[in-house]
């Protein structure tokens, strides 16, 4: 018996073996295993090469800007390259161009696409590098032909990226074109459209008379030796309309001189042209034609960047740029124009022609240091294609300045055609060289012995925004200081003495609607400071300095119950900084109604001027004139998260609508005074006070407040936010909105494309919410999102909307309320990538709203938010809004949203597995303010929390018992959040590869596939261990057996 038993156990430990050291191989063969990329060769590309002499390489080859702590001549940074870099792979670029004699600071290199990681990192690491960018490019359509903003054309055409890099629509019409039907105004706060009729015909070719330029011809100001640079397409010799056209230089790779587009043509001609028909500002201004687009109207970095070097080289006065687009983290362009703005050029640039949408400033017209230009008719109204503030730099941690800077006439203005002849054009690339011709006028009243030690960028701004007329009609972030006045600033600028300033330099709650947004909801206490950013103009110097803290002087005793926090730049260069007002009413001031009145002073210094001995010295002053009111009830005040939100750039956040195939990416910053203006001047009307919450849900004080309203949100949450808010909720009686978007994987990753200038596939960093995030948020209360892309129409109660690419309702606990309509799923028609077709399609009633009563609070949740957003709003639903907010605020249930037939007596649930699962080929830390990051509240939060983690974390993990949520598992389930975890998220190391300021979104290795496991090593990883965990497993029965067979034939062991 126990001879059997040994040869069963030999042959059971053979088979073991045998299947142990199978499944052992089997994973290292796995690990061989990677899914491969969809090969780029399948894709037609023409990038164009940044210089004419070289031929197209065979391979695949990537170009890059090195950037170095020093300018040199171009041969020895060559050298310094070739002697540091031991990789083969890569060659220096030689740039035959104007610039090619001067010292430079950069460098140009192609690298084959094997090469690109270990080159970069081997560049990266020397000492006289400053960094490695891609080289981008620019593209801008000029759309001679358009006829309204339909036809407005993007860097997106149904859905596919053109070629260039990606660029609003910043380009002009002829006629009454430009984006807009022609003579159509919209009002900011209403939204409305009026128009007008024609008139003015007789001065719509002579614009330079409307200004007075002809009062300053009398007296001898022309323009006279004022170099002007004129970046676009270039000018054609022995132009007849052109007096002093000094130098032409072509930055391209084509061979011409000549502007064969008759886009700089014109824009030479608003500003110098001497025709009587069309008569430019400053008829004797020395033009310096910069070709820096090809006739197919693309253009790279690299060009600019040489361009650049070859205005600061050559000493020019003025340079205008009437492109734009919304990347303002091309950091080596964006740098470039500081240089060029330091170097005492004034830049004039067009804020764009994405009107009248808000939050769609053009870079880099929205920089501090240029002078953005918007576009007004002949009526002074906004014209509808100018693209409206803030700045969205700051935006989501903190609030946007005031641009454009001022406005011009841009609506059929007269200029010169290509050969001979005028023609009229409207744009914002119409209104720039309108403001850059001022200028060159402005600049010409000053002596050239005494030219450079007057006129810089700053003061040639405070010339402008002092002199200009504030229109009537128009808030601060659509015209900016007004209608340029060039008499007024020629005024200013006769008796100029150096000095620093603030823009705006008034801040008054009582002058609506130009102060809007503050002059539509006062102070109160108790609330989220209001910020107010403003920028310093300091014209004494190129570098000054703040020299202490910015102090408030309020003009009476009710002045001190306001308190002001500031941050501001402590170093003001080149010429510009901010100053932040965080502006707070005391809680002794909970009960005062009235006007709070005071000045904020600001002491600036600069180095000494020429000849002086000591610093320059200015006081800067802000006057306020504030509305107070007592704190509103807790059911009036509505939070808005801004926290959550990110946008383009840095990242491929995708358009909420799936329907806008030429706009995908979400860039007008998500808030509530950009792209939700409408939606906020609604609940205004309505009674409610809404704010803004800059920091995590961690740090609002829920008492204080009867909705958290969260729309169109794409970052994590803390696991303190997710337990905080569940206790808000159920405990503290908080209301609860959540209006989500559309996620889903495979719709993501079919909106992939292909970018010919960074040779990289950009994907979809998160749909258009972050739907497993906000399950995350909502699972506590059984409340989940699916992934279905849901479009159609429907009504409630009467009301008409249109649910635009909303997304499902897959969880809902018993009890509540559940609104379903038969909606058609579009999720696997490939989105913005495919033409939509309808076969195989199905349309099934979905769950799109939910309400449920929670513990002492209110929910809320609806699939769509683009019934909100007044980007690409096709209906709008503020109806839902405020029937949601009666509710979750309130606990007015109207009878059509709790009607018993749409009472949820069995709860909606699915699956852990069949809920939307995040993208793990996605390096979401690069964007995320929540991955990898410390939970602390900021200067956006209330004053007595700054720097901490916020309120009531003592309540974390806290069991509240009772309250039970029907999750539709056959059991009623207590919720304990104590034992609520996040899945990890994978954060990327600061060392990874990956493009510094796109993040590893963009890097080469990217899948061109969905792949919902952590990596591709993952599996056979799995099967590895689970081989040696058996074999270990054998190996402990052996020894087992082995014990008792010993134990049983000796008992001289039996005490061990």
């Amino acid at each position: 018996m126990i001879t059997r038993q040994t040869s069963s156990s030999s042959s059971f430990t053979f088979r073991f073996l045998s299947l142990s050291f199978l499944v052992l191989s089997i994973s290292l063969s796995l690990l061989r295993f990677r899914p491969t990329p969809l090969a780029s060769q399948t894709l037609t590309l023409n990038p164009s090469l940044p210089n004419s002499t070289l031929p197209r390489p065979q391979a695949p080859r990537n170009y890059y800007i090195v950037r170095f702590l020093q300018y040199r001549l171009a041969e020895e940074h060559r050298a310094y390259l070739e002697s540091g870099v031991r990789s083969d792979g890569w060659e220096w670029i030689e740039r035959k161009n104007p610039a090619a004699k001067y010292p430079t600071d950069f460098g140009l290199v192609s690298i084959q696409e094997f090469a690109i990681e270990r080159v970069v990192g081997e560049i990266g690491k020397l000492g006289l590098v400053k960094d490695v960018n891609v080289d981008l490019s620019y593209r801008r359509d000029l759309l001679g032909e358009e006829k309204g903003a339909s036809a407005r054309v993007g860097a997106f055409m149904d859905g596919k990226k053109r070629p260039g890099k990606i660029f609003t629509a910043m380009s002009f019409s002829e006629g009454g074109g430009g984006g807009g039907g022609e003579g159509e105004y919209h009002f900011a706060i209403s939204n409305a459209a009026v128009r007008w009729g024609r008139q003015l015909l007789m001065q719509r070719s002579q614009v330079t008379s409307l200004f007075g330029a002809d009062v300053l011809w009398s007296k001898g100001y022309t323009g006279a030796k004022v170099k002007m640079a004129i970046f676009d397409t270039g000018i054609r010799a022995n132009h007849p309309h052109f007096r002093n056209i000094k130098e032409r230089t072509n930055w391209t790779n084509e061979d011409t001189l000549n502007d064969n587009l008759g886009h700089g043509t014109f824009v030479a001609g608003v500003i110098a042209g001497g025709d009587a028909e069309c008569l430019g500002f400053a008829p004797d201004t020395e033009i310096y034609a910069f070709r820096v687009f090809t006739d197919a109207q693309v253009s790279y970095t690299s060009w600019f960047l040489d361009a650049f070097n070859y205005a600061i080289a050559t000493n020019m006065d003025v340079l205008n740029l009437s492109i734009g687009g919304p990347d303002y983290l091309d950091i080596p362009f964006v740098e470039k124009v500081w240089e060029i703005t330091a170097n005492n050029i004034i830049m004039v640039s067009a804020i764009g022609n994405d009107g009248p949408l808000y939050g769609t400033l053009n870079n880099p017209a929205d920089q501090s240091d240029v002078i953005g230009v918007g576009g007004i008719d002949y009526s002074d109204h906004i014209a509808s294609f100018s693209s409206r503030g803030m700045s969205t730099w700051e935006i989501p941690h903190g609030y946007g300045r005031v641009k454009p800077d001022v406005v011009a006439y841009g609506r059929e203005i007269m200029g010169s055609k290509i050969s001979t002849g005028c023609k009229s054009l409207s744009g914002t690339s119409v209104a720039s060289p309108v403001v850059a011709g001022v200028v060159c006028l402005l600049v010409s009243i000053i002596p050239e012995s005494s030219r450079k030690d007057i006129l810089n960028p700053a003061s040639m701004k405070q010339a402008l925004v002092e002199g200009a007329a504030k229109l009537s009609g128009p808030n601060m972030y659509e015209q900016g200081a007004g209608r340029v006045d060039l008499l007024e600033s020629f005024e200013i600028l006769k008796n100029y003495q150096p000095r620093a300033s603030i823009f705006p330099g008034v801040l008054d709650y009582t002058d609506c609607p130009y102060s809007w947004p503050f002059c539509r909801q006062p102070l109160y206490a108790g609330a989220m400071p209001v910020i107010f950013n403003a920028t310093i103009l300091n014209g004494m110097g190129v570098i000054g300095y703040v020299e202490s803290p910015p102090t408030w002087h309020p003009s009476n005793d009710e002045g001190n119950l306001l308190s002001i926090h500031f941050t501001y730049s402590e170093v003001i260069w080149p010429w510009t900084g901010y100053l932040a007002l965080h502006m707070q009413i005391k809680e002794e001031g909970s009960q005062f109604s009235g006007e709070i009145e005071g000045n904020v002073t600001l002491q600036v210094y600069s180095p000494p001027g020429q000849g002086e001995n000591g610093h320059r010295i200015s006081t800067c002053v802000l006057h306020l004139k504030l509305k107070v009111v007592p704190t509103p009830a807790r059911s009036k005040r509505v939070l808005w998260d801004q926290f959550h939100s990110i946008k383009y750039p840095p990242g491929y956040i995708p358009r909420d609508s799936l329907d806008v195939r030429n706009d995908i990416l979400d860039w007008h910053g998500d808030h509530l005074h950009t792209n939700f203006h409408i939606m906020f001047n609604m609940l205004r009307d309505a009674g409610y006070y809404v704010e803004t919450l800059g920091s995590p849900l961690t740090c609002f004080d829920a008492r204080q407040y009867g909705t958290l309203l969260l729309v169109d949100l794409e970052d994590e949450y803390f696991e303190e936010e997710i337990e905080k808010l569940r206790d808000d909720v159920i405990s503290s009686g908080l209301g609860l909105a959540v209006f989500a978007e559309w996620y889903n994987v495979d719709t993501m990753v079919k909106m992939r494309f292909f970018d010919d200038n960074t040779r990289s596939w950009w994907t979809p960093v998160t749909g258009g919410a972050n739907i497993p995030a906000l399950n995350d948020l909502l699972a506590p209360f059984g409340i989940a999102f699916g992934d279905k892309i849901l479009n159609g129409d429907f009504s409630i109660d009467g009301e008409q909307s249109r649910y635009a690419s909303g997304t499902d309702i897959v969880r809902f606990p018993a009890g509540g309320f559940v609104h379903s309509f038969p909606f058609l799923d579009s999720s696997e028609s490939g989105a913005t990538q495919n033409v939509l077709l309808t076969s195989g399609m199905t349309k099934a009633d979905s769950p799109i709203l939910g309400l449920l009563d929670v513990g002492q609070g209110r929910i809320a949740v609806y699939g769509d938010s683009n019934c909100l957003d007044s980007s690409h709003m096709v209906t709008n639903c503020y109806w839902l809004l405020r029937k949601i907010l009666e509710y979750t605020s309130g606990s007015i249930r109207d009878p059509v949203l709790f009607s018993d037939s749409v009472k949820q007596y069995t709860p909606l649930y699915v699956e852990d597995n069949q809920l939307p699962s995040r993208r793990t080929d996605v390096n979401f830390s690069t964007y995320s303010a929540v991955m990898g990051k410390e939970l602390i509240c900021r200067s956006d939060s209330k004053y007595e929390i700054w720097g901490t983690k916020g309120y009531n974390l003592q309540l974390r993990g806290r069991k509240l018992p009772g309250y039970v949520i029907d999750l539709g598992r056959g059991l009623n389930s207590t919720v304990d959040t104590s034992n609520f975890r996040r899945p990890k998220l994978p954060v990327k190391n600061k060392g990874d590869s990956g493009n510094r300021y796109l993040g590893g979104l963009f890097n080469r290795d990217e899948l061109d596939m969905p792949v919902l496991g952590v990596s591709h090593w993952l599996v056979p990883a799995v099967v590895a261990v689970t081989g040696v965990l058996l074999v270990l497993g054998f190996w402990r029965i052996r020894q087992r057996r082995r014990r008792r067979r010993k134990g049983s034939g000796s008992g001289r062991f039996a005490n061990l």
